[in-house]
């Protein structure tokens, strides 16, 4: 593919420089190198780490920082969130005029590149909603990735602009959301497979083996993702909780250990919630009391269980 020339908003090629040659780097600049972007090179600390990324992207290994930045237009920081800041420590003091820095960071904002106003570079976070799980693989899910991006709101025109050009939804957010917009990446992302991890647990205690729960439980899995993400939370809800189904859920948390029934109690609560949403002419008063309760409840209030999931 010929490379595709882009152009900041006072003119120029864009030319790009990749600064961490890890995953994201890696997966990035073969993101941007496969839709025609200018991709210069790579620099990182790690010699061998820069050349097999030049070389996987077609591009060059820079020996320094300053040739790089020296080199570059718009300026990718893809190193682990710890690194971000040392490595603007390094280049701050470069001639950074009309340039534009970026970091990768999802939890970071673009407020990370303090005094960069004395720079007259512009600077902006991009962050996109993907699992980087290997350096050479995971550039080719970057096409069906939703970017969310921060930062002075030129830099972020230029970027944003590109990125849509390729394909890619891009959402701007506020520099003070980051820690919330992680925390919910973390949640959907991170945290469910403690959920999971926990209910396969469960059926180990059944008799399962730990594949079979997984193969056994794999269609339940996928088919309620995608009920959400077709439908949404609301529309997608079932099982006892939603049905006000006490007998089941008394049963549920009596044979759960102390932190599996904690769980089992936080996270059925905000199922509450989201049924009083669903059925808002049913009471759910009794199902919360059990669920924000210590022990169970009296016999006299227990319902036989019945239903599906």
């Amino acid at each position: 593919m010929s490379r595709k020339v882009l152009h900041s908003k006072e003119g120029g090629s864009m030319q790009i420089g990749i600064i961490g040659a890890g995953r994201v780097g890696c997966s990035m600049g073969k993101y941007l190198v496969e839709h025609g972007a200018d991709v210069l090179g790579y620099y990182d600390t790690n010699d061998r780490a820069a050349e097999e990324a030049a070389q996987f992207t077609g591009t060059e290994r820079y020996d320094t920082l300053a040739e790089l930045v020296s080199a570059s237009r718009l300026i990718f920081i893809t190193t682990p969130d710890g690194i971000i800041l040392r490595v603007w420590e390094q280049i701050r003091h470069l001639p950074l005029a009309q340039k534009i820095i970026c970091h990768c960071s999802g939890a970071l904002s673009s407020d990370s590149f303090s005094g960069i106003e004395d720079t007259r570079a512009a600077c902006l976070s991009i962050h996109p909603m993907l699992p980087f799980s290997n350096r050479f693989s995971s550039y080719e899910q970057l096409e069906k990735a939703f970017f969310t991006v921060e930062g002075d709101s030129s830099a972020t025109q230029v970027v944003s602009a590109m990125f849509e050009g390729f394909g890619n939804r891009v959402c701007s957010i506020r520099a003070e959301d980051k820690p919330r917009y992680h925390a919910a990446a973390s949640i959907l992302s991170n945290q469910v497979v403690a959920v999971l991890d926990c209910g396969y647990a469960l059926l180990e205690q059944c008799g399962f083996s730990r594949e079979e729960a997984i193969v056994a439980t794999a269609t339940l899995v996928r088919q309620n993702i995608n009920n959400v993400i077709e439908n949404g939370c609301v529309d997608a809800l079932t099982g006892p909780i939603e049905r006000c189904d006490l007998g089941t859920v008394e049963k549920h948390l009596a044979c759960l250990g102390e932190e599996d029934a904690q769980m089992y109690r936080i996270l059925g609560t905000k199922l509450v919630t989201i049924a009083e949403k669903k059925n808002p002419g049913v009471d759910y008063g009794k199902m919360r009391a059990l669920l924000q309760s210590t022990g169970c409840k009296n016999e006299e209030d227990e319902k036989a269980g019945e239903g599906g999931l």
